[in-house]
């Protein structure tokens, strides 16, 4: 199983989006084993965007995960760095698909309502940033065995 971090940054916040997110989520199988509201430092935004550090579009990032409070998610299933991208969508709101998150509710640039890890080093990495060990609950669901293919039994 792969974990993976979502922030539902201020804008999501501020529209009241975070169930609608959140419920996405759910509803498509995936397993919710944190999530945590806080005003984000201007120290966790710099490290968290570390990457874009020195592109004409850092400062902005930092200025709005850091204007309003923000949701951290984290998620776990199958697959489930892939699988919330593809459900995010595409970075620019007004090219992302209908259907997934940022095509239905996003409009503009920067105000994209959610940041979801990319690949399982920066999951890990992102996750460590966001939560502490404890804060991520391990839990079974009865309904995992109908959301998860398994090989059936052969007689």
């Amino acid at each position: 199983m792969e974990r993976t971090l979502v922030l539902i940054k201020p804008d999501g916040l501020q529209r009241g989006l975070v169930g609608e997110i959140v419920g996405r989520f759910e509803r498509k199988g995936l397993k919710l084993i944190g999530l945590r509201m806080l005003d984000v430092s201007r120290a966790l935004a710099e490290r968290h965007y570390q990457v874009h550090a020195g592109k004409h579009f850092y400062p902005g990032l930092v200025d709005f995960i850091t204007a309003g409070p923000v949701a951290a998610v984290a998620l776990e299933g199958p697959d489930a760095i892939a699988t919330v991208r593809r459900m995010v969508g595409s970075t620019m709101p007004n090219e992302a698909e209908p259907g997934t998150i940022r095509g239905d509710l996003g409009i503009s640039g920067l105000r994209n309502l959610i940041h979801a890890s990319d690949a399982v080093e920066t999951a890990a990495s992102e996750l460590a940033m966001w939560f502490e060990a404890e804060d991520l609950v391990d839990y079974g669901r009865a309904i995992d065995s109908w959301i998860v293919a398994e090989e059936p039994a052969r007689s």
